[in-house]
C-alpha cells in the first residue's frame, strides 16, 4: 500500500471540493425550467456532446480564442490549462504502467516521484520521466509569463489587467506556488535518490551540490500537498471557480440551454464561468475613450457574484458587444446585463390608441425605415431610388404614423412596455402580406428577428441590395472612391452580417481594409442602451471612433445604420459620412 501522511492535505482539499461542486451544480441544474431540463436530456446522447468535448479541449485547455488577443497570452493560459491536464493524464498513465492496476490510490499519480524508487525500472520509464519534465517545464514557462504580465502586460497584448481584491491575490499566490514547489520536491528527491529527467535530474544534481536535499525533499512534498489542498479549498470562493464551471457551462450551452432576458440558472453558470481574464477591459470604449474602469463585464459580474452594489454599472454600458465578441468563454454578456435592468415603465395596450392604424397596401416586399431612418431622410430617399431602379413593388410599413420597433425599451429593461409596441407593429407587418421585410436600421433588424416571430424573410438593406445586384436587378458602376466601412454593432457583431456589405462596396468603390472590419468594429457612441453617460462623453466616444476610421484616409466613411450616420455626422468632419444605400444609389 502506497501511503504517507503528507498526502492528507491534498486528499482533504480534493474531497471537499468535489462534494461542494456536485452539490452546487445539482442545485443549480434542478432550478432549470422543465423545458430546459427536457432539452438537456434530449441532447445529452448526441453529436452535441462530442462538440462540447471538442470545445472544452480548444477553449478550456488550449485557450484557442485567447490566442486571437495575443499568442503570448494564449500560450500562457494554455500552459496552465493544457499543462496541468497533461500532468494529470500522463502521470496517471505512468502510474498505471508502473502499478499495473486501475485501482491505485488517486494521489499516487500526483506524488509518483515520491513513491517510485528511482532504481525500480518499468516499461518506458525514461520516456515517462522525460514527458513529465517537459510538461512541467512548459507550465513553469507559462508561470514566468504570468509573472511578467503583472509587470508589463502590454507586451502580452493587454493594456490593462484585472484589479484583484486581497482574497484573489491570496489564491493567486497559492496557485503560483504549486508548480515551483512541485519542481523543488521532485528535484530534491532526484538529487537524493536519483531518477527524473533532463529538468528535475539536472536541477537535483545542482541543488545537491550545496543543499542537504535528502532532508529537504520530504518537507517539500508536505508543502506541495498543502498548497494543492489549500488551492482546492479556496477555489469555490475565488475566480478559479471558472475552471470546473466553464466546462459544465460548455456542455449546457451545447445541449441547447439558452440565456434569456431573465436571470436564471444558466446565468449562474455564466457568472461563475467568468475567469476574470480581463480581455473584455481593453475592448470597452468606455474605458479607452472615457477612462471609466469599473463598468466592464469583469467587474460588473464580480459585483453580482459578491452581492455588492452594482446600480451604477447596470446602465453604464453601450451594449455594443465588443466585450462579448472577445470573451474567450463565450458568455452572453449583454443579456446578463439586461437581466439586471428593471422593468419600470407602465405602458398598456391603450397607450398608442391615439395613433390611427395605418392603411398599408399589400406587396411582396415591405420596407421599414425605423425611427432613426426617418431622422436621416437621405437613407429613405436612397432606398426609394433603389427599389424603383430594380423595379420592385414594395409597401412602406412606417411611412406615416409609424412607431418605434421597441428595441430602446428592451435595452432599458422595459420588456412589458416593448411588448405593446411589438404587437402593434407586428399586426401592421402581417397585414401587408409581405414575404420579405427589409429594414435600413440594424436595431430594428435585430428586434424583428428576435422578438417579432414573423413568418417571413427579414433582411437588412445591405443584404437586400447585395441580392438585387447578384440577381442583375441593379447595375451599379464601380467608382474610384476610397471607402472605409463602419460595420454597425448590431449588424456585424450582433447578427454576423459582414460579407454582404463588403460585396456591395466592392461593386461601387475601392474599399480600404482596416483593423476594425467585421466583428471588430467600433461603436459610434450613439448607443441607445447607455443611460448613464453625458452628451459630452458621448461626443468624445464618437470622435475617437471616427478618428480611428479616418486614419485610413478614405474619401467617404460608409456605414449601414441611420443612427451611426447621424452620430458620426454631428462631428462635422470634412470627409463625407454616407449610408451604404446612398453610395449605391449615387452609382446606379
Amino acid at each position: 500500500m502506497y501511503y504517507d501522511p503528507f498526502v492528507l492535505p491534498f486528499m482533504i482539499g480534493l474531497n471537499i471540493l468535489c462534494i461542494y461542486l456536485v452539490v452546487t451544480y445539482v442545485r443549480w441544474i434542478r432550478s432549470f425550467s422543465r423545458a430546459d431540463r427536457h432539452t438537456i436530456l434530449k441532447n445529452m446522447i448526441s453529436i452535441k456532446t462530442l462538440r462540447a468535448c471538442k470545445e472544452i479541449f480548444l477553449e478550456s485547455l488550449v485557450h484557442h480564442k485567447i490566442y486571437r488577443t495575443s499568442p503570448f497570452l494564449g500560450y500562457m493560459h494554455m500552459c496552465f490549462g493544457l499543462g496541468w491536464f497533461l500532468l494529470i493524464v500522463v502521470g496517471k498513465i505512468e502510474s498505471l504502467v508502473y502499478h499495473t492496476s486501475l485501482f491505485n490510490p488517486p494521489y499516487f499519480a500526483i506524488f509518483f516521484r515520491f513513491f517510485h524508487p528511482a532504481n525500480e525500472a518499468f516499461p518506458h520509464s525514461n520516456v515517462f520521466a522525460f514527458l513529465m519534465d517537459l510538461i512541467l517545464l512548459m507550465i513553469l514557462s507559462g508561470l514566468a509569463l504570468a509573472w511578467f504580465k503583472r509587470l508589463y502586460s502590454r507586451l502580452l497584448g493587454m493594456k490593462r489587467t484585472t484589479r484583484h481584491r486581497p482574497f484573489d491575490r491570496l489564491i493567486l499566490t497559492v496557485l503560483w506556488l504549486i508548480f515551483p514547489v512541485r519542481f523543488l520536491a521532485e528535484s530534491f528527491t532526484s538529487g537524493s535518490r536519483g531518477g527524473g529527467s533532463f529538468l528535475t535530474h539536472s536541477a537535483g544534481e545542482f541543488f545537491a551540490s550545496f543543499l542537504p536535499v535528502e532532508s529537504l525533499s520530504y518537507p517539500m512534498w508536505w508543502v506541495y500537498s498543502s498548497v494543492l489542498g489549500i488551492f482546492f479549498l479556496l477555489l469555490p470562493f475565488s475566480r478559479y471557480m471558472h475552471i470546473p464551471t466553464e466546462m459544465v457551462y460548455i456542455f449546457l450551452k451545447n445541449w441547447g440551454v439558452k440565456q434569456g432576458r431573465k436571470f436564471t440558472a444558466i446565468s449562474k453558470f455564466q457568472l461563475y464561468a467568468c475567469s476574470r481574464c480581463g480581455i473584455c477591459i481593453d475592448q470597452c470604449q468606455l474605458g479607452s475613450s472615457l477612462g471609466l474602469t469599473t463598468t466592464q463585464p469583469v467587474y460588473f459580474l464580480k459585483k453580482i457574484r459578491h452581492h455588492e452594489d452594482y446600480s451604477q454599472e447596470i446602465d453604464n454600458c453601450l451594449m455594443c458587444g465588443r466585450c462579448e465578441n472577445a470573451c474567450p468563454v463565450d458568455l452572453h454578456l449583454n443579456l446578463l446585463r439586461l437581466s439586471q435592468r428593471k422593468d419600470y415603465t407602465h405602458i398598456t395596450k391603450n397607450t398608442y390608441t391615439y395613433i390611427p392604424a395605418p392603411r398599408i397596401p399589400k406587396a411582396r416586399v415591405a420596407y421599414f425605415a425605423g425611427c432613426m431612418g426617418h431622422l436621416t431622410p437621405g437613407v429613405i430617399r436612397a432606398m426609394r431610388q433603389l427599389f424603383e431602379k430594380a423595379g420592385i413593388e414594395y409597401t412602406f410599413i412606417d411611412e406615416q404614423n409609424g412607431i418605434c420597433c421597441g428595441r430602446p425599451m428592451m435595452l432599458s429593461g422595459n420588456y412589458n412596455a416593448a411588448s405593446i409596441v411589438v404587437e402593434r407593429n407586428r399586426t401592421a407587418i402581417l397585414n401587408s402580406g409581405a414575404e420579405i421585410l427589409v429594414t435600413s436600421c440594424p436595431i430594428c433588424y435585430t428586434t424583428f428577428k428576435e422578438n417579432y416571430h414573423l413568418n417571413l424573410k427579414i433582411m437588412h438593406h445591405t443584404e437586400y441590395i447585395a441580392q438585387l445586384i447578384s440577381q442583375g436587378l441593379l447595375h451599379p458602376h464601380a467608382s474610384e472612391l476610397r471607402t472605409v466601412f463602419h460595420n454597425p454593432c448590431e449588424l456585424g457583431r450582433g447578427n454576423g452580417i459582414c460579407e454582404s456589405p463588403m460585396q456591395v462596396l466592392q461593386a461601387v468603390s475601392r474599399p480600404v481594409p482596416t483593423k476594425y472590419d467585421g466583428k471588430k468594429s467600433l461603436c459610434c457612441g450613439g448607443s441607445l442602451a447607455n443611460l448613464h453617460i453625458t452628451p459630452t462623453q458621448r461626443s468624445r466616444l464618437s470622435e475617437d471612433a471616427l478618428n480611428a476610421y479616418l486614419s485610413y484616409h478614405p474619401d467617404v466613411l460608409v456605414t449601414a445604420c441611420p443612427l451611426c450616420k447621424k452620430t458620426f455626422a454631428k462631428n462635422h468632419h470634412t470627409v463625407p459620412i454616407k449610408d451604404i444605400a446612398e453610395i449605391v444609389a449615387e452609382n446606379c
